[in-house]
């Protein structure tokens, strides 16, 4: 029997929390690709909260998914055939290829990776867009100073445990929120963070459990959640704090808008909140493979993945992204990774 593209394509939208009747897997031919372009076979899918968004007819800042069409998504992938001079069978390579096993490309936006030089999965983690998103985000909104407190939600996770690992570079006082003792003995003893609230055990005294964390305030806030979390940070921002907005989880599944906390508080204390995607500053990439790669070698930066097996997995796994079931980076193991013993 030929080889076949197993795909995960988008049956219906969700109304709410995902469920596994709104995606299908199915077969397709293998493509073929024509003149300047290649086919590649999936090794790694990269899971995302974003993806949420790209399942809503709701507009956003990207093209939203069709019905019946694969999902978006970053992937890695491994060149088996070329008719593009730039790429060569058994390049590795780190594209955009979405929720399936294999694809053509003519290469635009394609990034080749070196195995050598990092694990391949790292270019969907620590060392690609999550890693780029922490960074970025820190960096160029939050501006961390010495001293200062640096709070961040979500911070077991492929983005959180990166904001809360430079700020500590950086000369800060790095405080993670998450969801359980596991994830907060990991912030704390394996990342290096000075204090990790759990915000599921505190969740009748989180402003409490916040201030006991922060006892001189908030001057810096990177936001993954929002909701409850959110609610308790804002009132102990300290004047002119910085909020790098990276996500909002907690309301991807909302159908209407719940009340939030008091934004006159940022008023009041003249606090800078900027919302940001970080597709719109790769052009900044030079600057972050400057700092960070360096750093993940040096074993001052470290990373935690979370891997399902399996395309046909990708469903229930995303499902559970959303409700905070996975532990470190979330990935998709969708064929054999040849560099990894």
């Amino acid at each position: 029997m030929a080889e076949m593209n197993r795909r995960v394509l988008l049956k219906s939208r969700p109304q709410g929390e995902p469920v596994p009747a709104n995606f299908e897997v199915a077969n397709a031919p293998l493509p073929e690709p024509g003149e300047g372009e290649y086919l590649s076979r999936t090794i790694w899918l990269s899971l995302d909260p974003y993806m949420r968004g790209r399942m809503s007819e709701a507009k956003g800042y990207a093209a939203n998914t069709g019905l019946g069409e694969p999902i978006v998504g970053g992937t890695v992938g491994q060149v088996i055939k070329s008719r593009n001079a730039k790429f060569k069978e058994g390049d590795f390579v780190g594209e955009y290829s979405g929720w399936q096993s294999h694809a053509v490309s003519n290469g635009a936006g394609v990034m080749k990776l070196d195995p050598k030089a990092a694990p391949l999965s790292t270019a969907l983690s620590v060392l690609g867009m999550p890693g780029m998103t922490a960074w970025w985000g820190l960096m160029h909104i939050g501006q961390p100073k010495p001293g200062e407190t640096v709070v961040v939600s979500a911070a077991s996770g492929a983005v959180g445990s990166m904001v809360g690992q430079v700020a500590k570079m950086k000369g800060c006082r790095a405080v993670g929120i998450a969801g359980g003792k596991d994830k907060c003995d990991y912030v704390v003893k394996e990342l290096g963070f000075d204090a990790c609230v759990d915000y599921k055990a505190e969740a009748g005294n989180l402003f409490k459990a916040i201030r006991a964390a922060c006892p001189k305030g908030i001057d810096v806030y990177f936001e993954n959640v929002g909701g409850a979390v959110q609610a308790a940070v804002i009132p102990q921002l300290n004047d002119f704090a910085r909020v790098p907005l990276c996500g909002l989880i907690s309301s991807y599944n909302e159908m209407q808008m719940n009340p939030g906390p008091d934004w006159r508080m940022l008023l009041i204390k003249r606090v800078l909140v900027k919302g940001f995607i970080v597709s719109d500053h790769f052009g900044q990439m030079p600057e972050f493979w400057q700092e960070v790669p360096p750093a993940v070698k040096a074993g001052k930066i470290k990373y935690r993945e979370d891997i399902v097996k399996g395309l046909d997995a990708a469903p229930e796994a995303f499902i559970g992204l959303l409700k905070g079931r996975n532990f470190g980076k979330l990935l998709v193991q969708v064929s054999d990774d040849p560099t990894r013993n």
